[in-house]
């Protein structure tokens, strides 16, 4: 309830700013000061509410960004976001640390900002290290370096931080790319990565952009688009993400290398394959290590009309894996349900004796369960 009500506000926000920019970004801030104390005692244990926070404020920012304003009007706007996110406790407005530049929307302004929090800033990457050194304009300081492209300054900062977060070297990165050094700007993230292994997607992504960026497609691809797709929520989506940002490589290529990414767990990029239309490779995969026999099931149930031989196989290794105790709640309906669609799909291209020989070998090697749910199949030749 509490997302929706955020997205009927932002979606209020915006039909006001495409009829008049100045009122939607003051609606925008007014939202920005009341979002955190409305949430806070909300639980938001699954991070969906932080995730949609997140998004909604992207879009408040463009719509502030966007404002036709004077300097003193933003000046004034600029104080009331910023006692808004030095309020935050939870923190639902964190994200406009790293917006804070946009937010200025003028490299003086930018520059004032930052010569306004630099000192704090720098007190505490001085003081030693620990929680009570944290600033919470840290992010927001280096953002307003890099918007009003102080790039020494940017530097030299993140130089001073005791601790080499990609959180702070990501400026660092972004200030090499702004100035052309983009060789020195990769070896830069590269060598975040190895201080900071728990930022290794970002580093990806942020070079893998930079690359494509630059033209070096096949240089993006070879060595950070495997790894920048982890940001995905699922494989398929990884597989999509990747095939939309390298539209002129093979599909099957793309599968391979990204099964080859998860040894031991190729299985899991079957409805991946299956999705893209590359049957065989779905199959191989599903064989390959242990895939839901549920999924596979589905899948045989999906293409009896259309795709028969695919589904003959996809519900053969659904009995493979109901037989070596893979799947969640498995019944014997399941596992009937399996053979049959495997069986009208082995009729459909006239493979029944075949099929049925492969369900015996199957049953007869499996659990108790299996062998009883198809016990039929185990002494009738034609079943």
């Amino acid at each position: 309830m509490a997302i929706d009500r955020v997205r009927e506000a932002v979606a209020e926000i915006t039909t006001a700013a495409r009829s008049d920019a100045t009122r939607g970004a003051e609606g925008a801030i007014a939202f920005l000061q009341r979002l955190s104390p409305a949430l806070e005692n909300i639980d938001s244990s699954t991070g969906a509410l932080g995730s949609a926070v997140n998004r909604v404020i992207d879009e408040l920012v463009a719509i502030i960004v966007a404002a036709p304003v004077d300097q003193q009007t933003r000046a004034v706007w600029l104080e009331k976001i910023w006692a808004a996110f030095m309020a935050d406790r939870i923190p639902y407005l964190e994200s406009l640390g790293d917006r804070w530049g946009d937010l200025c929307n003028d490299p003086h302004i930018a520059s004032a900002w930052a010569d306004r929090l630099l000192p704090e800033l720098r007190a505490s990457f001085a003081a030693a290290s620990g929680a009570s050194s944290y600033f919470h304009g840290s992010t927001a300081c280096l953002s307003a370096l890099f918007s009003a492209k102080r790039y020494d300054d940017l530097m030299q900062t993140i130089d001073r931080a005791p601790l080499r977060f990609w959180t702070y070297r990501s400026w660092g990165f972004r200030a090499l790319v702004a100035q052309g050094r983009r060789a020195e700007a990769l070896r830069y993230a590269e060598a975040s990565r190895d201080r900071d292994d728990r930022h290794d997607v970002d580093i990806a992504r942020a070079c893998e952009e930079m690359l494509l960026a630059s033209g070096m497609a096949e240089t993006a691809y070879q060595r950070y688009a495997i790894a920048a797709s982890v940001t995905e929520s699922t494989y398929v989506a990884r597989f999509r993400s990747l095939a939309k940002r390298y539209p002129w490589k093979a599909q099957s290529d793309l599968l391979t290398d990204l099964a080859a990414s998860t040894p031991g767990n190729e299985g899991k990029w079957f409805a991946a394959a299956k999705t893209a239309g590359l049957f065989d490779e779905a199959i191989a995969l599903a064989n390959a290590s242990p895939c839901d026999p549920k999924t596979l099931s589905r899948a045989a149930r999906d293409s009896v009309m259309r795709q028969p031989e695919f589904a003959m196989h996809a519900a053969l290794a659904a009995l493979r894996w109901f037989s070596k105790g893979f799947g969640f709640d498995v019944t014997s309906v399941d596992i009937i349900d399996a053979h049959r669609y495997g069986a009208e799909a082995a009729m459909a291209i006239e493979r029944i004796d075949e099929y049925c020989a492969r369900v015996r070998s199957i049953a007869n090697d499996g659990d108790a369960l299996v062998r009883a749910a198809l016990a039929d199949v185990l002494t009738s030749p034609g079943a």
